[in-house]
């Protein structure tokens, strides 16, 4: 048996050490293979499709995608049609009309040349083409799998050119298939494709939709001006910032060239850079010019190294090699470092040519709590010529804090001019800054984590409590933290807290990258903020190692959000300066300032508790702790027109006890026989009255009309006590029966 065992460990030994055998790889399996490196992704196949269409010379193109093109990517077109006899191999590998020989290859205008991209989709999706030639009287449908037709053609109803349907993309790449899961983010892929084919071929119009969508994302028609595509595409914020820019070279010794574009000015400020690159009419990436063009603005526009630019270079055919990539997207230039250095050359100058002079342009807002009224009377001089008159609201009712008394408390931050200073537009800007003029409002408020949470909102809303939030009357405050409202014949506690907090965090995601701000006249030092609120926190708040832990910490999250300051400001209107100080904050209601008590509370939160890593919790997250900071909680001084009263009485010894009165209430007797007399701290119970008094205000006059407006109660509020019916009509009519 031993001796068996020794001869089956040999023998696999003996095989361990042979080579493995070379074979042959079933045609299916490299069909397959070589698919998945031209089609990678939805995206790459609408590429593929569109350059089709262009090149059979289509004036329009429209695209309509579902779930990101894993689904239904269809592709239609107006362009010559694909003609009967060539349906049987049109899907097959390496069938083209583009080329027929190799030497083709240097001359070649054509986007595609390979005969892959139909193939390639044929062994991934479902694909169905519907065509019709000039003079036909009907067009021809057929299904297409693995490279071969389904059935022969049939004879149906077309309109000109042909439309390529892909449907369930992937469905046999399990692996690929998990990997586009998300596929809101390949949509996002596939318009900002087609908005680049869009600028570039002007003399085509685009459109791209998602399926059910009434809606074009993607929208430009025909027109004869560059500049005014790239408005219609990429908004009027990025077109009124554009430099037109040309270069060309002759020259046989060094490079043949010729390139014509736009470049952004010194107003335009991105969060990324933008490069939209044709060669020879092919979108292509160029890592090198790219990251040539982006040192020239990082050293002559600091401020603006994130540039937008649109590049169209035209070289001899024989200059380009196109056939270095499989998905087309790169391609290799005959004297490519010499073209660089040039087009770098060019674009410094301009640059520096175009930086003697800056525009800032400023946006005219209402006028908040905190301006004066006399900053308002100066922004509407003249009446308005329609002879309509807008309603003022009353000074009394628009000053919600008295900040000119600040008594030492945070809101001193807030600034404030002095009531008798004449106020222009100077004052209004020092108080709230002007709307940020989007270079591209779509690349921020389309962001799709932000419409995947409104979307949430709107799915999640409860449509009884959204009738009653519409329809309710106020009563008043019943205590610090629950309303009355009237619904019909129901009268409701609801919960102010829990209601400011929704409400305050829905507004932040709609208004996002949108907000004016509040201006800080005192930056405020956000290690001391996150110290403060850790002291408040804090349990042993005398132990000196806790100082010591406070302070890293305070060091640690103020270097954090000073590394995410940039985002801060841009999304959310947070300004946190080079020093780590916190000079702006945003408006999310109008006429509504929150308590600048509570920004220790909120700036810690930032530091812990926003999820940095992932885009959509992170904004969730910020948003969430934004409400939390702006909701309408009870100020933190005790209300004194109850027990809170109590809480401003303070004991002193009385000088004369026969002038302190016989009151033997007044009077209480220590140890050391020294009598005491309760004292009013006046100055702070009146701040207290004060805060209790705006908050009230501010309940009825701001936050239930905005909630009328805007609010969407999710479904919980129906079961977690913020709202909650107290008495009904109907009931109280029947005990009135029997009584």
């Amino acid at each position: 048996m031993e001796v068996e065992i020794e001869e089956v460990e040999v023998e696999v030994q003996r095989v361990a050490r042979e080579p493995p055998k070379i074979h042959r790889l079933e045609e299916s399996v490299v069909n397959r293979i070589a698919a998945g490196e031209v089609i990678q992704r939805p995206v790459s196949a609408v590429k593929e499709l569109v350059e089709n269409s262009l090149d059979a010379s289509s004036t329009s193109i429209n695209i309509v995608v579902k779930d990101g093109g894993l689904k239904l990517i269809q592709v239609s077109d107006d362009g010559h049609g694909i003609r009967y006899e060539d349906l049987p191999i049109l899907c097959e590998r390496h069938t083209t009309s583009k080329l027929s020989k190799y030497e083709d290859l240097q001359s070649i205008k054509s986007m595609g040349f390979r005969g892959e991209a139909l193939a390639s989709m044929t062994y991934v999706g479902h694909v169905t083409v519907t065509t019709i030639t000039k003079g036909q009287l009907h067009g021809y449908r057929v299904s297409y799998r693995d490279g071969v037709m389904e059935h022969e053609p049939k004879a149906c109803a077309a309109v000109k050119g042909t439309q390529i349907m892909i449907e369930n993309l992937f469905y046999n790449m399990i692996a690929r298939r998990k990997t586009l899961q998300n596929s809101a983010d390949d949509y996002t892929k596939i318009v900002d494709l087609l908005s680049r084919f869009a600028i570039h071929h002007i003399n085509v119009g685009f459109s791209c939709r998602k399926h059910g969508a009434a809606r074009a994302d993607v929208h430009s028609v025909a027109t004869s001006s560059r500049l005014d595509a790239i408005r219609s595409v990429y908004g009027v914020s990025v077109a009124r910032n554009l430099i037109k820019i040309e270069a060309s070279d002759n020259d046989p010794s060094s490079s043949v060239f010729q390139m014509d574009g736009f470049i952004s000015n010194a107003n335009y400020v991105a969060k990324k850079i933008t490069m939209v690159l044709f060669i020879n009419d092919r979108l292509v990436d160029c890592a090198a010019l790219k990251r040539a063009i982006e040192i020239v603005y990082a050293a002559t526009l600091p401020k603006a190294s994130k540039p937008f630019i649109y590049m169209s270079i035209l070289l001899p055919p024989e200059h380009v090699d196109v056939n270095v990539h499989p998905t087309k997207r790169e391609v290799s230039l005959l004297n490519q470092e010499v073209i660089i250095e040039k087009l770098q050359s060019v674009v410094e100058s301009k640059l520096r040519n175009s930086n003697e002079s800056r525009t800032f342009q400023e946006q005219t807002v209402e006028p908040s709590p905190s301006i004066p009224s006399s900053a308002g009377k100066d922004l509407h001089p003249n009446p308005s010529p329609s002879g309509s008159k807008s309603q003022k609201v009353p000074v009394n009712k628009m000053v919600r804090t008295d900040s000119s008394d600040p008594a030492g408390r945070l809101h001193a931050y807030l600034h404030v001019k002095p009531q008798n200073h004449p106020a222009g537009n100077s004052t209004l800007t020092a108080v709230r800054s002007s709307v940020r003029q989007r270079r591209n409002p779509r690349e921020t408020a389309d962001l799709t984590s932000i419409q995947e949470l409104i979307d949430e909102i709107d799915k999640n809303c409860h449509p009884g409590l959204l009738d009653i939030i519409r329809q309710c009357t106020y009563v008043g405050m019943a205590d610090d933290v629950f309303a009355l409202l009237q619904h019909n014949t129901h009268l409701y506690l609801v919960d102010v807290v829990n209601l400011s907090k929704e409400l305050m965090y829905q507004q932040v995601l709609r208004r996002f990258s949108h907000f004016n701000a509040i201006q800080l006249s005192e930056p405020a030092p956000m290690p001391e903020l996150i110290t403060l609120a850790l002291k408040e926190e804090d349990l042993d708040p005398d132990g000196q190692e806790n100082d010591d832990l406070k302070e890293k910490i305070a060091e640690m999250n103020t270097q954090l959000l000073k590394q995410k300051g940039e985002m801060l400001e841009e999304y959310f209107s947070i300004h946190i300066d080079k020093d780590g100080n916190l000079s702006r904050l945003p408006v999310i209601l109008d006429q509504y300032t929150p308590d600048m008590d509570r920004v220790p509370e909120f700036v810690l939160c930032l530091g812990n508790d926003v999820d940095w890593e992932d885009e959509k919790n992170c904004f969730q997250t910020i948003a969430a702790a934004l409400g939390n900071f702006y909701a309408m909680h009870p100020p933190l001084l005790p209300n004194p027109s109850g027990d809170g009263l109590e809480f401003y009485k303070k004991r002193k010894p009385v000088k004369n006890p026969e002038d302190a009165g016989n009151s033997s209430s007044d009077m209480v007797s220590t140890g050391d026989d020294v009598e005491m007399k309760d004292s009013i701290e006046h100055e702070l119970l009146s701040e207290a009255e004060t805060a209790w008094a705006q908050r009230e205000w501010s309940i009825q006059h701001v936050l239930f009309p905005s909630m009328r407006l805007f609010l969407k109660p999710p479904t919980s509020m129906a079961s977690n006590g913020t709202f909650v019916r107290v008495a009904s009509l109907e009931k109280l009519y029947r005990i009135f029966e029997r009584c």
